[in-house]
Formats: C-alpha cells, structure tokens, sequence
C-alpha cells in the first residue's frame, strides 16, 4: 500500500533529525536478508548506538537536500538500508563489516562521515574505517610510544647498578666464606 503525503513528510522529518544527529551513516543492500538475520543486525547496532532503516532512496534524497548535502542515494543501487552511528564514527562500521563477514547477503555500498562533508565514502573507505582498532586501544598504544623511551632510558640506568649489586654481593660471599 503506498505511503499517503502526511506519511512521507513525516519520514522526512524523521530522516532529517536523524541526520543532523548523526556521526556517520552507512549504506547498506540487505536483499534477501531473513528478518531473525535483521534483528541480529539490529540488536548488535543499538548496542553501539546505531540505528538501521530501510528508506526509500527518493525520501532520502529530498531529505539530504533539505539538510542541503549534495549526496544523491539514487545513484546507490538496490533496495537501501541506512545505518546511523550517534556515538562514534567506527563502531557502527565494525558492526556491519563483522556482520556482513557472517552473512554473505549483506553488501556495504559505502557511507558518510559527518566530520566529511559533501563527499560519499565507497565500500573500501568503510571497510578500511572497519578495521581501525577501538579508540581505546589507540590511546593506549599511544600512550606505551610515549612513555616507552622514558621507560628504557630507566631500565638503562638500572643496569650498572644492578650489575655492581651483584658484584658486591659476590665478593661479600666470598669473603664471608673463607
């Protein structure tokens, strides 16, 4: 049954806050994906706040105009699902690209960074983005390069002392020995 006037502009409307709130988007082709297989996807996105609609590309595009972005969903093909990431830009990302490894019906189209505006990522740009690890795990690798110098140049500094302890120690066993 097709959707009536006040149904469509309310998508719209829909779609244009979720736009403004969003750190990322993904576009998705789930053809042929069963729904037990959906809700999965669905369950592992609201773990990382994110949020996936299948929209019609037309509401999208009259959504992104209005938010005056020059990205045209037309140009994607297949039925369109949009993934929204609110929290962080690479979560969502991991989420899918681990999901689309497990079920082969899944193809990622490509996506949007809001930090890149005016320009449509393609699929290896999001599966590169996938495969960034977590940002905790870039700040502790950060802070073992910055502190790993500091942490050498001690273990440097403690290895003649260490040595000359068991040097002393040595002749202090010999001399109590004789």
């Amino acid at each position: 049954m097709p959707l009536t006037k006040d149904q469509k502009a309310k998508i719209i409307e829909d779609l244009k806050e979720k736009i403004s709130r969003q750190k990322v988007m993904i576009f998705l082709v789930i053809a042929g994906l069963k729904m037990k297989d959906l809700f999965e996807l669905r369950k592992r996105l609201e773990k990382v706040e994110a949020q996936l609609n299948v929209v019609k590309k037309t509401l999208l595009r009259i959504a992104f105009q209005e938010k005056k972005t020059n990205i045209d969903p037309q140009k994607l093909e297949g039925e369109v699902a949009v993934v929204f990431g609110y929290q962080n830009e690479i979560s969502p990302a991991k989420v899918i690209y681990q999901f689309s490894k497990e079920n082969k019906k899944i193809k990622i189209l490509g996506g949007y960074l809001e930090s890149q505006k005016e320009e449509l990522l393609d699929k290896k740009e999001i599966i590169i983005l996938a495969e960034l690890p977590a940002r905790e795990e870039l700040e502790a690798r950060l802070v073992y390069s910055i502190f790993a110098p500091v942490s050498n140049f001690v273990n440097v500094l403690q290895a003649p002392l260490e040595a000359c302890i068991f040097a002393i120690r040595a002749i202090g066993e010999i001399k109590t020995n004789k």
